[in-house]
């Protein structure tokens, strides 16, 4: 495990808190909670049948550690009081016996225990769609203030190297609000990570050299950005290589606070950023840390359906993170 998941373990350890997992009897989510209890990194919490969970615990010849809890949204002794407040959250939009049909959904369910403080953060996606799994997401616990959409940004990793890549799991077409909302929030992941954001807004244009509505696009997101965050290094527009090659940056943007040492990169749209994050993880040899999702007012984080332990165990450190 590199650096940074070490130095993150040792932060989590600290604050001991707990983490959602819906998909309590997919073997690679199960291993990896119990894994994390075993380390004493957090407190996780399975969601499943007891019988089920424990059945598959058996199957793996995995002892579950004393510190992982079993919770059956079918059994849960509080469902009226989780469906009360599930009601009260959704505003109308869903009657009593409705929601006590919906709080059977693994989702929904684990993410009504982040929204009433049973759970600190969220871990899905190995069994569901990002859809599964941000909608009730975008219902319950909703976005920050200020923050209108959710976005996804990797971590790049490679040595010591760290970078943030936005949005690159979200987000088709963002306007000008929505790449300056995901500058700002990229700038928070950033600062999770460790690093001291420089935002570079990205385009295939630098301070004007070309002119047309894509570019105009992210010149305006540029000027909100700033609005909305005066005290962050951020600039734009911008080509990869001026806002990442100081020779580059010198003779294209001489005047720009970011010098060519940029760390936090927001695409205009993503199909830029997706190919940008996969490119570089291919060919470069970086290790993609994420998607984190951002902007939400309590973590939940997505996994990939082909995702391996691994990526639980690390999603799930970043998840606890964030509620730190």
């Amino acid at each position: 495990m590199s650096d940074l998941f070490t130095t993150m373990k040792d932060t989590v350890k600290k604050g001991n808190p707990t983490i959602v997992f819906p998909e309590g009897t997919d073997e690679r989510v199960l291993v990896a909670a119990n894994r994390l209890a075993q380390d004493g990194i957090l407190k996780p919490i399975v969601i499943g049948g007891e019988e089920a969970v424990k059945d598959k615990a058996s199957t793996l010849d995995v002892e579950l550690h004393s510190d992982l809890q079993i919770i059956d949204p079918a059994s849960y002794s509080e469902m009226n009081a989780l469906v009360e407040s599930f009601v009260e959250r959704r505003k109308g939009k869903a009657t009593a016996e409705q929601a006590q049909e919906i709080l059977l959904d693994v989702n929904y369910f684990g993410t009504m225990l982040v929204h009433t403080g049973k759970a600190d953060g969220l871990v899905s996606g190995a069994a569901h769609s990002t859809g599964d799994t941000v909608r009730p997401a975008l219902q319950i616990i909703k976005t920050k203030e200020g923050i209108k959409k959710t976005s996804g940004a990797f971590v790049m990793v490679k040595g010591d190297q760290k970078y943030v890549f936005a949005d690159c799991a979200i987000n088709i077409a963002p306007d000008s609000n929505d790449l300056a909302e995901i500058a700002v929030s990229g700038a928070e992941t950033a600062k999770m990570f460790g690093i001291d954001p420089k935002v570079a807004m990205l385009s295939f244009s630098t301070k004007g050299s070309a002119v047309s509505p894509e570019t105009e696009k992210v010149m305006e997101a540029t000027r909100i950005a700033k609005e909305k965050a005066p005290d962050l290094v951020i600039d734009g527009e911008f080509q990869f290589d001026a806002a990442f090659v100081p020779e580059v940056a010198k003779k294209k943007a001489p005047e720009s606070p970011l010098e060519g040492q940029a760390n936090v990169f927001v695409f205009p749209g993503l199909e830029a950023g997706n190919i940008g994050y996969k490119m570089v993880q291919r060919l470069g040899g970086f290790e993609a840390v994420g998607p984190v999702l951002q902007g939400l007012n309590k973590p939940v984080n997505d996994l990939s359906r082909g995702c391996s332990e691994e990526d639980v165990y690390k999603l799930a450190l970043i998840t606890a993170m964030q509620s730190l």
